[in-house]
Formats: C-alpha cells, sequence, structure tokens
C-alpha cells in the first residue's frame, strides 16, 4: 500500500500552524484540505477530547454560518491524534488566504458563553463529552502562537 500523503510530513520538525495538507479535484473543482496544528506533535500532549469537541462543534456551526465561507465550507473536525483538526474548503487555495476566517472563528469561540451549539442527546452522540472552558484554553494558545503572527515556518510542511 502506498503511505498517505499525511504520514509523509516529518511531525517532529511540525509546529502549531496554518498547512495545506492536500488538494483534490472533484470534477473541475479543486478542494483544500488544511492541518490546523494546535499542539507539536509528540512533544506536547495532545489536547483533551471535552476541549475538541467544543472547538469542533462551535468552530463548524461559525463556518457554515458564515456570509462569505458558509458556501466553501465543506468539512471542520479533529485530527484522531488529538494534535489539530482538518479544515476542508472549495476552492484552490493557500494558507494565508483563511488566516482571517480562522481569526474570525478563534475569536467566536473565545468570546462564546452559552450552551454549546448540538449539546443534547438529540443533536449530539457523545453530548456530554464537551468542555467550553478547556475548548477556549486550547483556542487562546492557538490564536496568540499562530494567528497573531502567520510567519512562514507556521505556513507551510517543514522540508
Amino acid at each position: 500500500m502506498d503511505k498517505i500523503a499525511s504520514f509523509t510530513v516529518n511531525h517532529l520538525l511540525l509546529l502549531p500552524g496554518v498547512y495545506v495538507s492536500r488538494k483534490d479535484k472533484i470534477g473541475q473543482e479543486v478542494i483544500t484540505t488544511f492541518d490546523l496544528r494546535f499542539t507539536r506533535p509528540n512533544l506536547e500532549a495532545p489536547m483533551d477530547n471535552p476541549g475538541i469537541h467544543s472547538i469542533e462543534h462551535l468552530v463548524a456551526t461559525f463556518l457554515r454560518n458564515h456570509p462569505v465561507w458558509k458556501e466553501k465550507t465543506i468539512y471542520f473536525g479533529p485530527m484522531g491524534c488529538r494534535t489539530g483538526f482538518y479544515v476542508i474548503f472549495a476552492g484552490d487555495l493557500k494558507s494565508e488566504d483563511i488566516i482571517d476566517v480562522l481569526r474570525e472563528a478563534a475569536d467566536f469561540v473565545l468570546g462564546y458563553e452559552g450552551e454549546i451549539p448540538g449539546y443534547s442527546p438529540r443533536d449530539c452522540g457523545n453530548y456530554l463529552d464537551n468542555n467550553l472552558t478547556l475548548a477556549k484554553i486550547y483556542m487562546k494558545k492557538y490564536k496568540e502562537e499562530v494567528l497573531d503572527n502567520p510567519v512562514p515556518e507556521r505556513l507551510n510542511y517543514p522540508e
């Protein structure tokens, strides 16, 4: 079997960042998958599921309601390794193209108060596994480290 592209990235050198993971063509359309890396793989502790889950609910809701990005948003969800998220947008995009909307999403999470969208047994398969406080801690770190200072080494995979 061929090794998939995400397993060819040197995770030992990977910093928290916004990386183009892959681009795929669906007919004439290009979709771009981004690796939103919140922690340093294998060096920092992975994120805990309740915080990840709350970020997933909040950011997915934010993107699917955004006046510009809702029509371009295909997917937002966590990585199995718990070091970040994948977001997939329609379009042939680069990391710099999504920094502003990610800042907006971060501000949305950081300012959010109240019940998390989809927080009910009817709407979510594990609704009790949420933690807004933890989500805000993770998002604050990501915003400060990555989104507030989007330097090249946090926007392009290491060689």
